[in-house]
């Protein structure tokens, strides 16, 4: 139909000729509304927005010749992370000669993640970067 004519259409009934499809061959138009097309859009947008998680990274810092007692409490804390659906990142930092007991770092970071798993599973296994050594755990999901 001539765009005039569905100007004059979409004038009598007091709503707009708004392009659905302007690349088409021919363009396809609709007649609708378009502050009442704008307004349920953005009110579909804003539920979207409030129904989804945010999943916030929180770090865990250790060394890694740390004491029994340290390690159980950093373990608590990331517990609590775990438990509002935080992800944890657990770093072993190496200064120095401890950069040559990569192996020592390891450890730590297993028995770690042994500690939290009953909240908790490995979502990036122990890996080195630069001087630290991190790993990722993600909550339990029941």
């Amino acid at each position: 139909m001539p765009i005039k004519k569905a100007l004059e259409m979409a004038f009598d009934r007091k709503l707009d000729l708004v392009k659905v499809a302007p690349n088409a061959k021919p363009p396809v138009c609709r007649i609708m509304d378009y502050g009442k097309y704008k307004y349920e859009l953005a009110k579909k947008e804003k539920e979207a927005r409030k129904n989804q998680k945010v999943i916030n990274v929180k770090e865990v810092r250790m060394t890694p010749n740390i004491e029994e007692h340290d390690l159980n409490v950093k373990a608590r804390r990331a517990i609590d992370f775990l438990k509002n659906g935080d992800k944890v990142k657990v770093s072993v930092r190496f200064r120095g000669r401890e950069l040559g007991h990569t192996d020592a770092g390891k450890e730590v970071l297993i028995n770690f993640a042994e500690l939290t798993s009953e909240h908790g599973v490995i979502d990036k296994h122990p890996k080195m970067e630069g001087r630290n050594m991190i790993m990722y755990l993600v909550p339990k999901t029941e």
